[in-house]
């Protein structure tokens, strides 16, 4: 059962804000009034209001300087203006300031009515997106805000690994190793260690060891002097400098070039680095958080990873474990995310066919949680309806576990899936697959040259 909308009036006029009052609360909102500027105020910050009906017009202070106040510190907060003086320059300019609606003194109850039925839709919906997000989330609003990301779920091996995320915040000069298969959601446990520990006031420097070109490498962890090779026009910092006090991660570490990484080691080692083209050197401290979803074990037997810099990094270890292996987590994913575009694509109130999340328990999701999200925009995209079917999520028919007995495949594997699987829904277009997946257009086609995947119609 939804809880009353909560509506503030701010008027100087006393008579308009008790008729609009008595009208609200006999049309079953809940509404409080001020009539000053500064009584208002007093009320958002005490009370959780819905929407804010608000003259542009107040003794002694600008309406739309109080609007860009509200907006500001509440921005979740729907605004309807009113105004007895159709000034439609200050509309306009209140319109962009972020007022969802206008009303000109004097109006009808009736029109007064429809206007704020017109937000009620969105105003509950905000509300359950609101609830769904406290309840799922398994962080904190405010580190939600710092990470500009979610963290949503409830298994107890997503539990676990949330618990050793912030065991590993608390030791800010441990270097962390996060390990789980493409699309699990390795940079979100990377940003939470970082902005959950000391160090979260200074930067966060995601790298993708990837999507460098080799002859750039060490110029971009090192940074250059001016003149020091064609094309350093500048000074530039590397990323170790850019990390200084703060953290480093390095996505796809194992796709680093074997020869980059003794001097990646003894940088690590050492917290002393020296630009390309120069002799001094620069102390730096900064934590290292590494990801991959290679086996590094084996590739250090296979002689592509140095056994040195995998003990380096390795110092603490996080394993993500795949989506399919933790299906208690797919429905409240599914429905942050169904919540979450349908507000976004102007969709607002879709519902999910109690059938969707059956239908997708069996499914193995090769590429995770980013899969599940991208699944959920397409089906909220193609929709015809208000409920979505299982016939929106075409991907229910590729299921690979129906049966206890089929053999879990590797890492390799699945990624080899996963970009095949993106390139056949781009079109094989190179740089959308690329992206569908996360990860650069060169990192793309290095990983189809090191798996042999050509683009052909049997791929």
């Amino acid at each position: 059962m939804e809880s009353k909308i909560k509506v503030l009036i701010i008027d100087d006029e006393q008579h308009f804000t008790e008729e609009m009052q008595e009208f609200l609360e006999k049309t079953g909102y809940t509404a409080l009034t001020a009539n000053t500027a500064k009584q208002g105020l007093h009320i958002l910050k005490g009370q959780e209001i819905d929407l804010l009906i608000l003259d542009i017009r107040l003794p002694g202070v600008n309406g739309l300087d109080i609007l860009k106040e509200v907006k500001a510190l509440y921005p979740a907060l729907e605004v309807i203006i009113v105004s007895a003086h159709g000034d439609m320059e200050s509309v306009i300019r209140a319109m962009r300031l972020g007022a969802l609606d206008y009303l000109r003194k004097p109006f009808r109850h009736i029109d007064f009515q429809i206007a704020i039925e017109r937000t009620q839709k969105f105003l509950i919906l905000n509300r359950r997106i609101k609830s769904m997000e406290e309840k799922n989330s398994l962080i904190s609003k405010s580190l939600e805000e710092k990470i500009e990301r979610n963290f949503i779920g409830g298994s107890q091996k997503i539990l676990d690994v949330l618990d050793t995320a912030m065991t590993a915040a608390k030791f800010p000069d441990t270097n962390v190793l996060i390990t789980g298969e493409s699309g699990t959601g390795k940079e979100n446990i990377a940003r939470i260690i970082h902005y959950s520990s000391i160090r979260k006031d200074y930067f966060f420097c995601p790298v993708n060891s990837s999507a460098i070109t080799e002859s750039l490498l060490e110029s971009e962890f090192f940074g250059h002097k001016k003149g020091s090779f064609t094309g350093a026009i500048v000074d530039k910092k590397g990323f170790f400098e850019v990390s200084d006090l703060g953290t480093l991660f390095l996505d796809e570490i194992a796709d680093m070039p074997f020869s980059l990484q003794a001097k990646i080691l003894r940088a690590i080692e050492e917290k002393k680095i020296t630009r390309v083209g120069e002799t001094e050197q620069i102390k730096v401290n900064f934590r290292v958080i590494a990801a991959t979803n290679h086996d590094v074990h084996q590739l250090v037997k296979e002689n592509k990873f140095r056994l040195d810099l995998m003990h380096r990094l390795n110092t603490l270890h996080i394993h993500i474990p795949p989506l399919r292996e933790r299906k208690d987590d797919i429905e409240p994913l599914l429905n942050y995310f169904i919540s979450d575009f349908s507000v976004k694509m102007n969709k607002p109130g879709m519902n999910i066919d109690k059938q969707v999340v059956a239908a997708l328990n069996k499914y193995d999701f090769p590429g995770n949680v980013r899969e599940l999200k991208n699944m959920a925009e397409r089906a909220i995209i193609l929709s015809k309806g208000d409920t979505l079917t299982v016939k929106d999520f075409p991907y229910e028919a590729r299921s690979a576990n129906d049966s206890g007995n089929i053999e879990q495949p590797t890492l390799q594997e699945q990624e080899v899936k996963v970009i095949r699987q993106a390139l056949r829904d781009h079109g094989y277009n190179q740089k959308a697959a690329a992206e569908s997946i996360g990860i650069s257009r060169d990192a793309l086609i290095r990983k189809m040259k090191k798996y042999n995947i050509r683009i052909k119609k049997e791929d």
